[in-house]
């Protein structure tokens, strides 16, 4: 049965993560948030104490630590999805915050970073059948993925979006100061030397700014059918649950 590689890039908070996850629970593929692990990395460096007063990275700590920090995936029963984990600590919450969400893309520029990072990515890709989102999936990790969709949305967009999720979770929010945060990384993101955030020459972009949850996955589904042809049938047909007469 054919299995393909799934590339989703894009800005931060454009939905990537949901619509990756999405696609690959019903798929029946491994889902491989690449975002996570950056901020896995960035809260083990807010923890111990490797970023300056003026927010750069004390890279020659950071370089000496790298062999301690571990990252995994477990699948969480109750949501379905795979959570987070920073040296066997459930840390799914705690990456999300608004701390590790205003230092991830200065540890996302370091290169030995990125280096060791896409290295496990690569690793975590060679029998195909994932769904990976990030920045430069598309471009650095997988330039030879079947499908390549590059996500963006506008900077309000996407700050409001990032405020009603945080909120959502019972955490302190202030809109201003996230549309700074997005507005920051998106020049930080695109600027960084190591693996910048663009679209692939040959990536399919959406902009889902004003598109539902549900027009998105139906795109999405589109898309993968394109490229799959008659492929997508079979796999679609043995996911469905089978019903007794």
């Amino acid at each position: 049965m054919k299995k393909i590689i799934i590339a989703i890039d894009g800005y931060s908070s454009c939905g990537k993560s949901t619509m990756a996850k999405d696609l690959a629970k019903k798929l029946g593929y491994v889902y491989v948030d690449t975002g996570a692990m950056y901020r896995a990395v960035t809260l083990y460096a807010l923890r111990n104490h490797l970023f300056n007063d003026d927010g750069t990275v004390r890279i020659d700590e950071l370089r000496k630590q790298m062999p301690n920090i571990g990252i995994a995936f477990k699948l969480n029963s109750s949501t379905g999805r795979p959570d987070t984990y920073l040296n066997a600590e459930n840390v799914e919450r705690e990456i999300r915050d608004m701390e590790v969400s205003s230092h991830v893309s200065p540890i996302a520029a370091v290169p030995f970073v990125r280096a060791a990072l896409v290295k496990q990515q690569q690793k975590m890709g060679t029998e195909k059948g994932v769904v990976m989102d990030g920045r430069d999936i598309g471009t650095a990790v997988f330039p030879q993925a079947e499908l390549k969709i590059f996500v963006t949305a506008s900077a309000e967009v996407r700050a409001q979006r990032r405020y009603d999720e945080l909120k959502a979770k019972g955490l302190e929010a202030d809109y201003l100061d996230i549309l700074k945060n997005v507005r920051d990384r998106d020049y930080i993101d695109s600027h960084r030397e190591t693996s910048p955030l663009r679209k692939a020459e040959d990536a399919i972009e959406l902009d889902n700014s004003t598109i539902s949850i549900e027009e998105q996955n139906h795109w999405l589904m589109e898309q993968y059918k394109r490229v799959c042809g008659d492929h997508h049938e079979i796999i679609l047909q043995k996911l469905r649950p089978k019903h007794t007469p």
